[in-house]
Order: structure tokens, then sequence, then C-alpha cells
């Protein structure tokens, strides 16, 4: 029976899950003595044909966790497996696992096509230029085999690297920031065509980045991290919204923190009765998402102040004042209020319960 046949197990017969790809366990991570950790007790795993975003802020410790994987750094405490074998202590060259630099990491001397060569030494000599341009016409970049590096723009040379990441037909693809060098308008199309290329070779990925719109549109399943420990690893919409803590609900956007007093399934607000995604009782700290809140008109001296507006083409953002609290709210641009008007807040969808 399959690990995948899960339907042939006999009634009562526990079924096997299929492996995942990449399991990471109770990694930690001290560069010196006296510092922090770097990483702390990071656990997690990676299904085949995933991709991962690790997202956090600088010196959160996801690219050392990266570098682990990849076998660069040795950690303290834990283990990799990767298909089930454990590679903690193997070097990087002997983990089958491919990794696309910040910088790509093209060898200037040589042409495109000598570049993609040079990562299929499990290919013979004779047959390596024509698989190199057939990686090379996966990312649309055949007819430029033979240039040299310096002749290419920085989003062609991103797809070069990718090429020859691919050309080594590894088990698993690492990124670190690989889209960070390029302007606003090439990062945002580079992003898109090097994850339809991922997502048609079926190849598992772990993206390192800082960039929040680039970790939800990129991934499968994003994981935040913070001071060297993983906060929470959860779908893309899951964890926008429903964040584990405060630090995940404003890294991730602009949201209200608001103080509460539940009672069952609605709780106290300073914004009046909130509904919230948990039954509990007694104090409560929430995170509401301001596209969640609804403008509506209100009596002078009844509502909330509008003290910003940043009107941004297809929606408007406010920032409101109430009884000395200021609060945020996200509406379509059709309909637009002024700064100084008042208007009523509503909310329009269930606020989340947040851990800390």
């Amino acid at each position: 029976m399959s690990n995948l046949d899960l339907k042939a197990a006999p009634q009562g017969v526990p079924t096997r899950l299929p492996e995942p790809l990449l399991s990471v366990g109770g990694l930690h991570k001290r560069y010196r003595h006296q510092d922090p950790l770097a990483v702390e007790d990071v656990s997690f795993s990676l299904d085949n044909g995933e991709i991962l975003a690790l997202l956090g802020p600088s010196g959160c410790g996801k690219t050392t966790t990266l570098r682990m994987i990849a076998g660069f750094e040795h950690p303290d405490a834990g283990e990799i497996l990767l298909r089930g074998e454990d590679v903690t202590r193997l070097p990087p060259q002997q983990r089958r696992i491919g990794i696309v630099f910040q910088d790509y990491a093209l060898f200037p001397h040589m042409s495109l096509g000598e570049n993609v060569a040079f990562a299929m030494r499990h290919v013979p000599k004779a047959k390596r230029a024509a698989k190199s341009r057939e990686w090379l016409d996966l990312v649309g970049l055949a007819d430029l085999a033979a240039r040299m590096p310096d002749q290419l723009s920085g989003g062609q040379q991103q797809r070069v690297a990718l090429a020859r990441t691919l050309a080594a037909e590894p088990e698993l693809v690492l990124l670190d920031e690989p889209f960070s060098n390029l302007d606003a308008a090439l990062r945002e199309s580079t992003r898109k065509e090097v994850r339809r290329l991922f997502k048609a070779a079926g190849t598992s990925v772990i993206l390192v980045t800082h960039d929040q719109a680039e970790a939800l549109s990129f991934a499968d399943q994003v994981g935040v991290m913070h001071y060297g420990q993983l906060i929470q690893k959860d779908r893309p919409e899951r964890i926008y919204q429903a964040p584990a803590t405060a630090f995940v609900a404003e890294f991730l956007g602009h949201t209200n923190l608001l103080e509460g007093e539940a009672d069952g399934e609605i709780a106290r607000t300073a914004l009046g009765p909130v509904a919230i995604d948990s039954h509990r009782r007694g104090p409560v700290r929430l995170s509401l998402r301001p596209e969640y809140l609804a403008l509506s008109a209100a009596p002078d001296g009844q509502g909330a102040t509008i003290v910003e507006r940043e009107f941004r083409g297809h929606d408007c953002f406010y920032l409101l004042e109430q009884h000395g609290q200021h609060f945020c709210a996200i509406t379509p641009s059709h309909s637009l209020w002024k700064v100084g008007e008042q208007v009523s807040l509503e909310p329009q969808r269930t606020a989340t319960v947040l851990r800390d």
C-alpha cells in the first residue's frame, strides 16, 4: 500500500501520512557564548512541491535557519531530515539542496550556457550544452546562452541563477532574499514568473524575506520569525486574518489592537461590542484589521474624527481618533470621507483573540 493510498487501509488500521520532504526539529544556534540565541527551538516541515516563506525583520534568525538547512552552519541542537534522512551534519554538497543567493553568484567569466552547465556534473559532458539550453529555455533565455552575465538585466540574471539551480536537480531550493536587488516593478513580475516556474516543476522551496507582500503572494505557507523563534506558521490568508500575537498582527500590516472584556463570543472594547473568534471570558487582547471596519455618518460629537486620510487609488486609508484613542480603517476609494468629518466605526468581521 502506498503512503498516499489512504482509502486502501482496512477499517481500524492506522494509515500513514505522506512523509514530508523536509523536517526541521528543535533547531538552536548561538554564534558566541555571550550572544543571545540566533535561532531558538525552531521546528517545521515542508511537503513535496510546497513553497514556504520565512518572514521577519533583520536579525530574527531566518537566514541562520536557511544556512543550517543548506549546511553552511551547524546547529548547536536539533535535527534536519531530508526525505527522512538525517542530514544535520552532512556537508552542503551532499544534501541535494540548491540555493539562489541575493547577488545571484553567477560566474562572470562564463557565458550563460556555461554557468548553467557547471551545475550539471551528473550529466555526461557531451550532453551538457544541450541540457543547459533546455534549462535556459525554461526561463525564457535560450537565445541568450552565449552572452555573459554582465550583458543582462537584473531580472535576467535572476532567471539564469534559477536555471542553474534547477539544472542540478535538487530535492529542495532555498532562496535568500532573491528579489531584493530588483526595482519594484521588475521585482513583482520576476517574482510571479519564478513562482510559476517552481509550481510547473513541482519544486519544493524555502524563501527568506523581510517583505510581507512578497511572502504572502509567493508562498503556500508563511512562517513569521522574531528573536530567533518561529512564532506562527500557516497559510498566507490565515496568518494575515488570524495572527497569533500582536507582533505577527502588526508585522503583516496595519491593524487595530484592542483591549477588551470577553463574555462568550463578544468582547466589550473602545469600539463597543465586537464579535471575537473564540469563546472567552475575562480580559482579552484583540486584532481587528482596518479593512474590517466600515465607516458611516455620525452626528457631530458622537463619532470618531478623521485625523488623516491617505488616498491609494484602489482604496483609502484613514486614521481616526475617538475618546483619546486612535484607530485605522481602509475603505474602497469610491466613497471618500474628509479630514475632520465624524463617522461611526462598525466592525464587519470578528476580531482575533491574541495569545499575548
